[in-house]
């Protein structure tokens, strides 16, 4: 059993020592642990302090990427050296490493495919009471629609069995914590959380340089990525409301023509015609966008299969290598 911890990173070159020394050598239920760190582009000594610390692998990015793509580049990394467990934490010592044997044991206890570290942000007192209020309710959010029960969903200290990690595909460039957790659920993986504590902050976050601008760029991730697992869905809703708009028109016109004799009101009927219209054909766009859903499953299985045979071709490769070595020591 293999485990890989991987640490995106983006000018962490002073914080990136206490990560790994914090992180364990040895792990019950576990044959050997290996650190990956992926350099976003940094313009400091980043992946030479990796080096010198004795990172078993480091991959770079040529210019910054962003935390998305740096933590699916990890991911893919990590699958191709035959991990079977992979671990995320990030390179600004937020997260306990310390704490990497508790999140991984319902993996290993065969519980879960996916687990993330909960913060408890009310308890953190670093965080603003507004912080606090806007991560209870965009967890909130994310629990509704994707169906589990994961209370601090923008926490990015996971753990990944091989299967999870192979369906993982982030299609954001912002942040890859609540797209996955609604696929993930879309997609039926069990899932688990376990509690955590948080280190004292170094520094200011990096990915949230404004409430507001956080907000806004979280919303949109959660809406398109909904929209993208569950189309049908959105757009049934949406067809719905604009139609209701209508049905209230016609009935407001009814009203008046059977009280006034039949006088007036035809603005009403035009509007309330053109908005039954453009709710059906807003259904009708969510039917062709779930057709176009169901290609898109049906074309990440083939990924999933591909990238399965892949990786175990690498294994073997791997196995080949280290047994010949082996025999020839």
């Amino acid at each position: 059993m293999k485990l890989i911890v991987q640490i995106p990173c983006y000018n962490e070159e002073n914080t990136l020592p206490l990560v790994l020394a914090s992180i364990p050598r040895e792990i019950p239920g576990v044959d050997r642990i290996e650190t990956l760190v992926v350099d976003d582009g940094s313009t400091d000594c980043t992946a030479q302090v990796a080096q010198d610390l004795g990172v078993d692998h480091v991959v770079r990015h040529v210019g910054n990427k962003g935390l998305a793509t740096a933590f699916q580049t990890g991911l893919d990394a990590a699958l191709r050296l035959g991990a079977d467990i992979i671990v995320n934490t990030d390179g600004d010592n937020q997260y306990p490493q310390e704490e990497i044997p508790r999140l991984i044991q319902p993996i290993l206890d065969r519980r879960a495919d996916l687990v993330v570290g909960d913060r408890q942000p009310e308890s953190i007192p670093h965080f603003s009471r507004r912080k606090k209020l806007l991560q209870r309710l965009g967890s909130w959010t994310v629990r509704m629609l994707s169906g589990t029960a994961v209370p601090d969903a923008p926490s990015g200290f996971r753990a990944y069995s091989r299967e999870a990690a192979i369906k993982v595909k982030v299609h954001s460039r912002y942040t890859y914590t609540l797209e996955t957790l609604i696929q993930a659920g879309t997609q039926q993986t069990a899932i688990a959380y376990v509690p955590i504590s948080v280190n004292d902050q170094l520094r200011e976050s990096r990915l949230m340089t404004g409430i507001w601008g956080y907000v806004k760029r979280s919303a949109a991730t959660i809406v398109r990525t909904y929209a993208m697992y569950e189309p049908l869905k959105v757009f049934a809703y949406i067809g719905l409301l604009v139609s209701l708009v209508g049905i209230v028109g016609v009935v407001r016109f009814l009203y008046y023509y059977f009280t006034d004799e039949g006088a007036g009101h035809i603005q009403s009927l035009v509007l309330s015609a053109a908005l039954l219209i453009v709710g059906f054909q807003v259904f009708l766009i969510g039917l062709l966008a779930d057709l176009i859903a169901a290609n898109r499953r049906l074309l990440e299985d083939v990924l999933y299969r591909v990238k399965t045979i892949e990786i175990d071709e690498a294994k073997e490769a791997q196995n080949q290598n280290t047994g010949g070595r082996d025999a020839r020591d």
